[in-house]
């Protein structure tokens, strides 16, 4: 199931992507139906989450959620029809997925990484060729028939209570909050420093897609190291990196790419956290965190700072989500900065 969430990912993101900029381009409102779609892709995840471990149906949901995506592109309806429909499927299929992967994760945030990672990939595809949205319908469809069926197969149960090991916080729910409301925050600090910083060398289809090569490397590779080597420790080592490289080399290919790929690597480790405060809410967790990255993203692209304000900003919004990281780490993981899995507690389906 892993595997099929983590290319259903890429598909409906490249068809949420091609129906904007296919379709919808030619639409006056453009701007206005872009921010639509974000607005109702992000910030209602965390409301969808609310109602996804309220229902735990969470395969029917993906497999709904992508066949609403795909009818966005096909249907001749209004072009505001499919902003709809593309914006509300792409917020539940990430809620539905992400919360599986939680569930099914053992306590570890590697398989997290595989899931979130291929987003990226598929957001470039269906900006650069819209043309390819026939193909990327076609593809997500199929998945979405094998949605349910293989789930019966993985899974005893449809989508049942969690089942499996599953991380606990073993701290007062005070402390909890607060590490629930820093990780958030770092979200959206991480967005707003991201949005702020342009790359001057990144012309034209080739440059773009390595970039975001570099992004899919790096969330993909973070769950994994957060798995080997605790939190604290990945992050420690990649955020200062990432400040390094993206603030004060990013007129350059090689170390932008290596700025991004370690900062993409404290996405898993944050959201892994997140579930790590809340284990009996993994849709709230996932979409909590996904819903402060618009905010965060307008944020950044209103703030009109250049030269060394910028690149301050942009620094102190990394060692804020590092701070957060490490102070999270430090209390949902008592013997500390320890990989994941020390401390777990295990539900059995009803």
């Amino acid at each position: 199931m892993l595997i099929l969430h983590s290319l259903a990912h890429l598909l409906v993101d490249a068809l949420c992507a091609a129906t904007l900029f296919g379709p919808v381009r030619g639409n006056p409102d453009i701007g206005f139906m872009v921010l639509l779609y974000n607005t109702l892709a992000f910030s209602t995840q965390c409301l969808v989450g609310l109602a996804a471990d309220r229902m735990r149906k969470h395969a029917p949901a993906a497999a709904v959620s992508m066949l609403a995506v795909v009818l966005g592109y096909l249907l001749p309806v209004p072009d505001l029809a499919r902003v709809l429909l593309a914006g509300c499927g792409n917020s539940v299929f990430h809620v539905a997925g992400g919360a599986w992967t939680l569930e099914e994760s053992g306590g570890k945030a590697g398989k997290l990484g595989v899931f979130v990672a291929p987003g990226a990939i598929g957001l470039t595809l269906g900006t650069l060729w819209p043309s390819l949205g026939a193909v990327f319908a076609a593809l997500l469809a199929l998945a979405a028939l094998a949605e349910i069926p293989l789930s019966h197969v993985f899974r005893s149960k449809a989508d049942p209570e969690p089942c499996g090991v599953v991380p606990v916080s073993p701290v007062g729910m005070g402390k909890t909050f607060l590490c629930v409301l820093l990780l958030t925050a770092a979200v959206a600090t991480r967005a707003v420093g991201g949005s702020v910083v342009a790359f001057p060398w990144k012309t034209g289809a080739v440059l773009g897609l390595i970039l975001t090569l570099s992004v899919w490397a790096g969330k993909t590779a973070g769950g994994f190291l957060c798995d080997r080597y605790g939190p604290s420790r990945a992050a420690l080592v990649s955020v200062p990196i990432a400040a390094l490289f993206i603030t004060f080399c990013s007129a350059w290919m090689l170390p932008s790419l290596f700025g991004q790929f370690a900062l993409n690597l404290t996405m898993p480790i944050t959201l892994w956290l997140m579930f790590r405060a809340m284990p009996d809410a993994p849709g709230f967790a996932f979409g909590l965190a996904a819903s402060a990255l618009w905010p965060g993203t307008i944020a950044g692209k209103l703030i009109t700072l250049t030269g060394p304000a910028a690149k301050a900003l942009t620094v102190l919004t990394f060692l804020f989500g590092l701070a957060a990281i490490l102070y999270s780490a430090r209390v949902l993981l008592p013997r500390s900065g320890s990989a994941p899995g020390s401390a777990t507690r295990r539900f059995r389906s009803k």
